[in-house]
């Protein structure tokens, strides 16, 4: 996978879970994502939820692994009998299933703690104690993703169409720490927070459709994005657009500069100006 500045790869999502689909939890992983990748000057691609499904799961990871893309995925990695993720890793990328030695050092000194902390003797042979060990088996040739709560760690793979897939836990005191130790690590360099730009502006009352010829002049004539967000009953605006720009800085100055000369030629009622 090509990871240079000039030519990023793209950021997706994958959250897993019936829980999710079913309303019994509501997703927190998609907005906090969004966040972390927006504070190092980067942006989300896509996101997909999946239920407790291993058919559908294995094809998510199948098209991820083969996207070019780089993407977190949410939940499923445990050990019960509802968790699928590993498995369906292993099924997308068709490898096998093993024993990750240093996922099992870990696991086996997270449980030597927890023997430590109740007053008892840590007992590997006990049927519990090896259930556990379950959650360090992961697709062969996968690397480990260090768990700072509790040592139970995530892993990740690379498949043959160039996408990495880093698979953390659903639980979010685990897993954004994870998300956001391999953004500042193996992702640093891919950081952008001087070289991206919003720029906006509140065009009161206005339709998409009536701006889009402009819209579409803009991104003809510079190297930037139009985005246009829409809002009919905001408390202060009320019908309005947010129409903008975005993209490198030196770019968005004077796509910004036209976006505004066309406007006024529109006559349009502008708002305030948004910069991000």
């Amino acid at each position: 996978m090509n990871t240079s500045k000039e030519n990023p790869p793209a950021f997706g999502l994958i959250i897993i879970g019936d829980e999710i689909l079913s309303g019994k939890r509501a997703d927190k992983h998609l907005p906090k994502v969004v966040e972390l990748l927006a504070g190092r000057g980067l942006s989300l691609a896509w996101a997909r939820f999946i239920g407790d499904d291993r058919e559908r799961i294995t094809d998510a990871l199948r098209e991820a692994f083969a996207s070019g893309d780089v993407v977190f995925s949410c939940g499923g990695i445990g050990a019960t009998p509802d968790d699928h993720t590993r498995q369906c890793a292993a099924a997308a990328l068709q490898v096998d299933l093993a024993l990750h030695p240093e996922a099992r050092d870990l696991i086996e000194q997270r449980m030597r703690d927890v023997a430590a902390e109740k007053g008892e003797v840590h007992d590997p042979e006990r049927p519990d104690n090896m259930q556990r060990l379950n959650m360090g088996v992961f697709p062969v040739g996968a690397r480990i993703i260090p768990n700072p709560y509790n040592k139970i760690p995530g892993f990740s793979c690379d498949g043959p169409g160039g996408g990495s897939v880093h698979f953390v836990p659903g639980f979010p005191v685990m897993a954004w720490p994870m998300i956001e130790a391999l953004l500042d690590g193996a992702y640093r360099h891919l950081h952008r927070q001087d070289a991206w730009q919003e720029r906006s502006v509140v065009v009161m009352g206005a339709m998409e459709a009536t701006l889009t010829p402009l819209m579409e002049t803009i991104e003809r004539e510079h190297p930037v994005k139009v985005f246009s967000l829409p809002s009919v009953d905001h408390p202060d605006y009320g019908r309005h657009i947010e129409l903008g720009v975005k993209g490198a800085p030196d770019a968005v100055a004077p796509a910004f500069a036209s976006l505004l000369d066309g406007l006024e030629r529109f006559g349009a009622e502008l708002g305030p100006e948004l910069v991000r």
